[in-house]
């Protein structure tokens, strides 16, 4: 019998007693952890390290204690079973590769080069590029882990691809583990079909997914270690389950698992799966030879009563209850009714209650945020907090009536809430049309007037917005907020910052400028700060990759646009010279994906929202005389639903959103967007009804693949190809980036084409930055010179 919707009071009494019996025999996992460090540690370590500023000894101590207090954390709260080796230093798939010897051919220099450290310098290496002792070697591909603002680093593969145990830091972890968690130690690896699924062929002729018949062994070799070390548990993650499989690719789990249970015995083995339902692959996924299997009963709650009518007896089910992907406090009336129909179908000794997925994706620590709102504070949970909703699960069913009825108040507080509700937000999205949508003109009529106004050069140069935030500028925001500078201060010296910026790129040639937006901390949270029904953490810190974390703002209430946000800095900057000035603005899905999102409506609906403060933004930097209004959306492939069958919905009000933002000005007005590391080849016709004038995207690192996409489709609209990759040290030669212009030039019209970098630049150091740029001014103008430009208009 369910829960009803009021209380477990209202259960009869033999209901109440019957599922207190099955929940004391429950087990309480955790799939994952933050491993950044409560006050970002890793982060710090990792960049003096990189720096020379401290040895492999002490980076490693930082790393072990970050391990040592995740581990207590989990412990003090009662977790059963508890991961390691989720921590990594800069990404788990990188981790994973680095583990199975898969490391490209061209990093071999760098093992026979560095002497000292060889293993973890080749591993920050492939994923940062490397550049020194004679070297100059490019980094590894970089993407979104599945639909999150998670990057992680694609693995290589060729044909003839061989794996071995290389870096063995799995078992060293597992061992630490266990002298303090004993038994509750489990190792976490990335499964072996979703490790193939994820990465790359980088030569024709084969299919990655056939490596599985050789990769195997190895996960064997692996989990036998484990076993032998103790493990009494081992979490085999397989996000893939979640997608869209071919024949082979289902056939390639059935293989993998089979072939693992032949060779493997005397531990349990769980399969995580995560993000969405298992929906077709239900089937499949409930009799691999395994002891447990995880399913996100957060993202996908619909998909439990196929999983239950689908389970064989042996297998244990994890229910994935409390969201490891937002910040707000689990409903635990609607989670005790999923766990009880889950206890009534299996028993409650094989159902084990866990968050949706590992908890890298949370802030650490509520407790820390001592500024905010009470009543809205009292609404949330983060990572530390989501481990002891799911102990409090648990002892709810025990009989823990207090506990349920101060969640149930929290719940109802912010469902009721004026804070959250705001009348004149919600009248203006129901009047929004398809006029509120479309620009005036066609692109070939803007495009037209655009290059009657601009009169740029054939591949135009330009930046994507941010350049290096120096510790200069870090300090005086500091100093700013924190009372020590005067607004009249800081200003004049965010000024100052911006003239240079100016100056100099005038001095290096680059066509249309930016200002470099030294007033701004981050793309997300200096817009979220401006605009209503948004709140901001002090250390809500996630990880995005490598060493580089984000403060995410959390959106609890209707969103809308009190003032203008930028049009006094875009004012100021484009005084200052003859050249276009680009204002920059972050598009309304970015803001929508790269923030916490409300869960008590739908996401159009908060993505209308600030897409409408966006469109009033745009307006008032046109009406401000700034004639080129860059609107950022990293994010829109990111949001896209892994299974294929959703993706259509999304794309129409994502792309609709986006064009609600830009279409409020005139046709000389040329809107830019930016998008960086995602494949388009399935949303292409998405990306061009967008309708943006410009798009700038990501294609360095994969050295132009990314266009084959724009080439088959003949994407009309003007674009740049990224050609200097900003993630990683490395300057590129002007050789290397006028070929790659070249490789654009095959597959696009040059007369579209731009020039410029991969992405922002607000990470990287100003020597690296100004040579690079100077570069790709030079190969600017030598591609004028050698490549042939057709009809330009």
């Amino acid at each position: 019998m369910p829960f009803s919707q009021q209380s477990v009071a209202k259960f009869s009494k033999d209901n109440v007693n019957r599922f207190i019996k099955f929940i004391k025999e429950m087990l309480t996992q955790n799939l994952g952890y933050p491993r950044i460090g409560g006050q970002r540690q890793l982060k710090k370590a990792c960049e003096q390290y990189w720096a020379g500023k401290i040895d492999l000894s002490e980076l490693n101590k930082v790393a072990r204690k970050i391990k040592e207090e995740n581990w207590q954390t989990q412990l003090d709260a009662g977790i059963d079973l508890i991961p390691c080796n989720d921590f990594s230093f800069y990404d788990q798939v990188l981790d994973m590769s680095l583990l199975l010897g898969v490391i490209p051919q061209r990093y071999a220099p760098v093992l026979s080069e560095v002497k000292a450290n060889k293993e973890i310098d080749l591993y920050f290496a492939m994923a940062r590029g490397y550049q020194k002792d004679g070297l100059d070697i490019t980094a590894m591909e970089m993407t979104k882990w599945l639909d999150t603002n998670y990057h992680y680093i694609v693995p290589e593969f060729t044909a003839n691809q061989e794996f071995r145990l290389f870096y063995e830091n799995v078992f060293g972890e597992h061992h630490a583990a266990k002298q303090l968690l004993s038994e509750k130690a489990k190792p976490v690896l990335l499964g072996p079909v979703s490790y193939l699924l994820l990465g790359k062929e980088k030569e024709t002729g084969f299919e990655r997914i056939d490596l599985i018949k050789k990769l195997v062994p190895i996960y064997v070799e692996i989990i036998n270690r484990l076993k032998q070390q103790g493990a009494v548990w081992i979490q085999l993650d397989e996000p893939c389950l979640a997608l869209d499989l071919s024949k082979k690719e289902k056939e390639a789990f059935d293989f993998a698992y089979r072939s693992i249970a032949n060779r493997v015995s005397g531990v349990n083995l769980l399969i995580a799966t995560y993000f969405d339902a298992l929906l077709d692959n239900t089937q499949l996924a409930v009799n691999l030879p395994v002891t447990a299997l995880h399913v996100d009963l957060v993202r996908a709650p619909e998909q439990l009563d196929e999983v239950l009518a689908l389970i064989p007896q042996h297998l244990q089910l994890s229910l994935g209850v409390v969201d490891g992907r937002n910040v707000w406090k689990n409903d635990y009336e609607n989670s005790l009714n999923i766990l009880n129909k889950a206890v009534t179908a299996l028993g409650a000794d094989r159902v084990i209650i866990a968050p949706s997925c590992s908890l890298l994706h949370s802030p650490i620590d509520l407790d820390q945020e001592t500024a905010l709102d009470p009543e809205i504070k009292n609404w949330m949970a983060f990572a530390k907090q989501k481990l002891q909703e799911i102990a409090e699960l648990k002892q709810l069913a025990e009989g823990d009536n207090h506990l349920l009825e101060a969640n149930k108040q929290a719940i109802e507080s912010r469902r009721a809430s004026s804070k959250v509700h705001q009348h004149a937000v919600k009248d203006r999205i129901a009047a929004i049309t398809d006029a509120d949508a479309t620009r005036k003109n066609p692109f070939p009529v803007r495009q037209q007037v655009q290059h009657e106004r601009f009169q740029l050069p054939v591949f135009p140069t330009t930046t994507i917005g941010s350049f290096p935030q120096t510790d200069d500028i870090r300090q005086l925001r500091a100093k700013f907020k924190k009372g020590e500078l005067n607004v009249e201060q800081y200003e004049k010296a965010i000024e100052q910052a911006t003239i240079d910026a100016i100056r100099w790129q005038e001095e290096i040639d680059i066509d249309v400028l930016v200002h470099g937006e030294f007033e701004r901390n981050d793309m997300v949270e200096y817009f979220g700060e401006q605009l209503d029904g948004f709140l901001f953490t002090k250390n809500g810190w996630v990880q995005s990759y490598g060493s580089r974390c984000v403060k995410p703002p959390v959106i609890y209430g209707d969103v809308s646009r009190p003032n203008d946000m930028t049009v006094r800095w875009s004012r100021f900057a484009a005084a200052q010279t003859d050249r276009p000035m680009k204002g920059m603005l972050t598009g309304p899905v970015t803001i929508l994906q790269w923030s916490f999102v409300r869960d008590d409506q739908s996401r159009e609906i908060t993505t209308n929202q600030i897409a409408l403060a966006i469109r009033d933004e745009v307006v008032a930097l046109e009406q401000a005389g700034i004639g080129v209004v860059q609107i950022d959306e990293p994010a829109i492939r990111e949001g896209l639903p892994l299974r294929k069958a959703k993706r259509p919905h999304y794309l129409d009000w994502a792309v609709k959103a986006f064009r609600i933002s830009a279409s409020g000005v005139q046709d000389q007005t040329q809107i830019h967007t930016h998008m960086c590391y995602s494949e388009f080849n399935d949303i292409i016709e998405h990306i061009a009804a967008m309708d943006a004038d410009v798009i700038t995207i990501e294609t360095s690192r994969s050295q132009m693949e990314l266009l084959q996409a724009f080439s088959h489709f003949e994407y009309p609209n003007e674009i740049g190809p990224g050609v200097y990759d900003i993630h990683s040290p490395r300057v590129p030669s002007t050789e290397e980036m006028v070929a790659l212009l070249a490789k654009a030039a095959e597959l696009l019209p040059a007369r579209n084409l731009w020039v410029n970098p991969d992405c922002g630049l607000k990470t990287r150091k100003w020597p690296e930055t100004k040579a690079a740029l100077e570069n790709m001014v030079a190969a600017a103008k030598q591609a004028r010179q050698q490549i042939k430009v057709a009809d330009v208009i």
